[in-house]
């Protein structure tokens, strides 16, 4: 049994509703859907979810409102007649134009493109229409309740033969709707595999899987064919976007593998995530993935390792401010904070008063424009040489390293360096790994 999502370019138009309906149709083991929201049919156009985003700040705009709430009408009635549906749309539509104005926060809103497109769906493909706000739960404070989505999902869905749950949304204990972060159709998609016990998760969108880097920064990367949770995890965290990061514990937990597929490459494989991949990489990496926006806080001081709560005062300042900490590569006599450059901007007085205060430190530096950057793979645990292949190749590139933080698995190397070499670097990694593997 296999549980199917598909992303917002796969449900764009008329003509990207059949190709997932043909996709549908052609494996009977296909029985669960989740759609998002339209996405852009071209660059210059809008995906449904900002414009209904705008819509809800533009509510005491009338003028402004209708003709924004009439760009996404138009969208969905164009698909619906194309579709031949019989599905009362415009009545649809007119309700939650309606409704808009009177919710106090944006999440209604929001979720309307998923909830409209998973009506069109099972119209089309004639399946049960699920509304995650029957089954999908959120807590008061706003966080996602796991296990009670389990159990209610588990009972509503393994009722029916074939359904169509739309992405993105459940309820809060109010009743009022609560979306999940930007991507959260994702994560849809992994908590009704987990609930109906899938064999497979397909996760349909419009790249052939995951590459081996940006191909925004190097061209023609390679496809990754097989690749664990725990390096997808890395990957994802460092920039690597195919798939929505918190998607992968529902999954992971049930112990079901991931299908990333291309909406419009069907019969190509795309890439499977699996609990334990089988082989390694030729390359001995995976993947290479980073980001920029980082800072890095230098703190020293003698005879910092003898001195007991040392570390955890420097993190109680960090707490205090209200800030999460990426890394904390130390040595002897100094200790480094890697922050995201946009939450130090906006505390750093009282971040680095209150470091000195707690613990009287010699000096504090503070390296901006950071970039890291994560070469991630399964097998560098087993192969020596490894970081001197990964060290030589940033050198011979003349790309000066600022930290290195490796964990004890050895399932990656990270590396800072100044934002401008990022792209530089990249590539120098790509080209010791994947172009030239031992």
């Amino acid at each position: 049994m296999i549980v199917a999502k598909f992303g917002g370019s796969s449900l764009s138009d008329s003509d990207q509703f059949l190709k997932v309906r043909q996709i549908l149709r052609s494996d009977p083991a296909r029985r669960y859907a989740i759609p998002s929201a339209p996405g852009r049919r071209h660059a210059a156009d809008h995906k449904i979810t900002d414009l209904l985003y705008k819509c809800h700040d533009l509510a005491a705009y009338p003028r402004e409102y209708a003709k924004v709430f009439g760009e996404i009408r138009d969208r969905y009635i164009n698909i619906a007649s194309a579709l031949g549906l019989d599905i009362d749309i415009r009545g649809k539509l007119d309700e939650i134009e309606r409704r808009i104005p009177l919710e106090p926060t944006g999440d209604y809103a929001a979720s309307r493109g998923e909830y409209l497109n998973g009506l069109l769906l099972a119209a089309l493909m004639k399946w049960d229409f699920v509304d995650p706000s029957d089954c999908v739960w959120f807590r008061e404070d706003g966080t996602f309740d796991s296990e009670r989505t389990h159990l209610d999902c588990s009972r509503l869905l393994l009722s029916r033969e074939y359904a169509v749950i739309p992405g993105f949304y459940g309820r809060m204990p109010d009743g009022s709707i609560r979306t999940f972060s930007r991507g959260g159709s994702d994560v849809t998609g992994a908590i009704v595999a987990r609930a109906t016990d899938a064999d497979l998760y397909e996760n349909w969108t419009d790249v052939s899987g995951f590459l081996t880097a940006d191909p925004r920064v190097v061209e023609n990367p390679r496809r990754i064919e097989q690749i664990t949770y725990r390096e997808l995890r890395e990957l994802s965290y460092m920039g690597a976007t195919v798939l929505h990061e918190d998607a992968i514990f529902p999954v992971r937990k049930a112990g079901i593998p991931i299908n990333i597929r291309n909406t419009n490459e069907p019969d190509h494989p795309g890439t499977l995530i699996l609990p334990h991949a089988q082989g390694e990489p030729l390359a001995g990496i995976t993947g290479i993935a980073g980001r920029k926006g980082f800072a890095i806080i230098v703190i020293e001081k003698a005879m910092m390792n003898a001195e007991l709560g040392f570390g955890r005062r420097v993190l109680q300042a960090v707490e205090e401010c209200g800030i999460s900490f990426e890394h904390l590569p130390t040595g002897i006599d100094t200790m480094c904070i890697v922050l995201h450059q946009e939450a130090l901007d906006k505390a750093r007085g009282r971040l680095i008063t209150r470091i000195y205060e707690l613990t009287e430190p010699d000096s504090i530096e503070i390296h901006e424009d950071m970039a890291l950057i994560a070469t991630v793979g399964r097998g560098m645990v087993r192969q020596r040489g490894m970081a001197s292949r990964l060290f030589g190749a940033l050198s011979e590139a003349r790309v000066n390293v600022r930290m290195i933080d490796q964990g004890s698995s050895e399932l990656n190397i990270i590396v800072g360096v100044s934002g401008q070499d990022f792209e530089k670097a990249v590539r120098a990694i790509y080209s010791a790994f994947i172009d030239a593997p031992r």
